[in-house]
């Protein structure tokens, strides 16, 4: 299951404590949404990337002439983003994604990782939105993912589904497995991930909240925050949203 990267206000151990940072990037890699937005970065003289997580995406971006932004708000993270080759490239801003304002704008802002799904409220993810708002060019673009709630995804993160080995540098074999609960009411999901050491029988665990939000309300969120969608996306191969598609990708712009 890939995580989710840390946003503003998240106090989750994941992204916050070094112990257990390490795995995020064994589980976490490249993949399509990265060499997505890398493609769609192209043109871009500038990047913003919220709830940057370990850098991944941002250390890619930047370089040859290209200004790229890294936010998160977990220190722990910034500091693997830092160390990553490619890291000296890139500012990288401790922040509140919902808060923060700079005099920079940006030909494109992303958030990756399912990130938007860390914001569990309305007036959360409307406020992530004006930030957007905020620092895009007049021509800027912005682009992120969420879980089609229609799909019941966290059904897959019980313990006899999710299990798995990550074979870590220093820990050697790794098993891994998720628990969930979800809040029909709210949309929140509460799931727990634990790594268990076979060397030792060490285990470290974290619980983290998610919302899968419906598409209707991410587009009437986007529409108050002044932001227009001029595709929205079913996957991070380019496929055209439909009900029974896995993402909620909107790929938009200023109004």
């Amino acid at each position: 299951m890939r995580q989710p990267e840390a946003t503003a206000g998240d106090d989750d151990r994941l992204y916050r404590d070094p112990d257990l940072t390490d795995f995020y990037d064994l589980e976490n890699g490249w993949a399509p949404d990265t060499e997505f937005c890398r493609l769609l970065a192209a043109d871009a003289r500038a990047v913003l990337d919220l709830g940057c997580g370990t850098g991944l995406l941002a250390a890619a971006l930047a370089g040859a002439g290209r200004e790229v932004v890294g936010l998160d708000p977990a220190a722990a993270m910034l500091d693997v983003a830092r160390a990553r080759p490619g890291g000296d490239n890139v500012t990288w801003v401790e922040a509140d994604a919902r808060t923060f304002r700079c005099d920079r704008r940006f030909d494109l802002i992303v958030m990756t990782g399912h990130a938007f799904q860390c914001l569990l409220t309305d007036a959360d993810q409307q406020a992530l939105l004006a930030t957007i708002a905020h620092h895009l060019t007049p021509q800027g673009r912005f682009i992120f993912d969420s879980r089609n709630p229609a799909l019941a995804e966290w059904r897959e993160w019980l313990p006899d589904e999710s299990q798995r080995v990550i074979d870590h540098p220093r820990f050697g074999a790794v098993t891994a497995w998720n628990d969930v609960a979800h809040d029909a009411a709210t949309g929140i999901v509460t799931y727990w991930t634990y790594y268990r050491i076979e060397a030792t029988g060490k285990v470290f665990s974290a619980d983290s909240r998610i919302r899968f939000t419906p598409k209707d309300v991410i587009a009437a969120n986007i529409a108050a925050a002044g932001l227009a969608i001029d595709h929205w996306l079913g996957d991070w191969q380019g496929g055209p949203w439909h009900a029974g598609a896995r993402e909620i990708i909107p790929l938009g712009r200023a109004a």
